[in-house]
Formats: structure tokens, C-alpha cells, sequence
């Protein structure tokens, strides 16, 4: 399987939060920026513990892996887990990225 295209630096993460141009529901916060199409997920403490967390990331990384061919390739994405994510399932998560995607006009439909 082909590895994502992520984010590592903190750096990397504040140029896409310096253009605050963003989209929240009740489970996640997404900001987007012009880019080359990479992915970062942040996931608090607050959300839960790390079994909470990870999971949380699977779940939110198997959703943009899922939905990378109807995303736009020049847009980069930062996902922001919130509290109420953490009893949510797969598709609750989907859903939310989906529309979050609509609202933020990435894709590509």
C-alpha cells in the first residue's frame, strides 16, 4: 500500500492554520491551504487516551485514503479531532469529512 503524503513539522502545520480558512462540525475542524495534497491529523488529549486517539486517526486517515480520488490534488488539509469524536464510528467520521470536504469546496464534484 502507497504511504500518505503527511505532515511532520510544526512548521508545516502553521502555514496551513496562518490562512484560517476552515470548516467545524460537532466531531472535527478542517483547515485547508494551496498545496501538493498532504494530510495532517491532529488529535488533544482531550479527546480521550491514545487508544482513543489512534483510533481517531485510523479512522479519519482511512476516510481521506477512501475519498483521495474525489479530493482536489493541490489542496492541502489539517484535520483537528474534537471531544465529541471520540464515541463515533467509521462512517459518523466519513460523513463529517465528506461534508466538511463539500463546505470547503475540495472536491472535485
Amino acid at each position: 500500500m502507497k504511504n500518505l503524503n503527511t505532515f511532520k513539522k510544526q512548521e508545516e502545520f502553521q502555514t496551513v492554520f496562518q490562512l484560517r480558512d476552515s470548516a467545524a462540525d460537532k466531531n472535527m475542524v478542517i483547515y485547508r491551504a494551496p498545496g501538493s495534497g498532504r494530510i495532517g491529523i491532529i488529535c488533544s488529549k482531550k479527546v480521550g487516551n491514545s487508544v482513543v486517539r489512534h483510533r481517531f486517526q485510523r479512522i479519519a486517515r482511512e476516510a481521506y485514503r477512501l475519498h483521495r480520488s474525489d479530493l482536489k490534488d493541490d489542496v492541502d488539509i489539517v484535520i483537528i479531532a474534537r471531544e465529541s469524536a471520540k464515541g463515533q464510528g467509521f462512517f459518523e467520521i466519513e460523513r463529517s469529512f465528506l461534508n466538511l470536504a463539500k463546505k470547503l469546496s475540495i472536491l472535485k464534484y
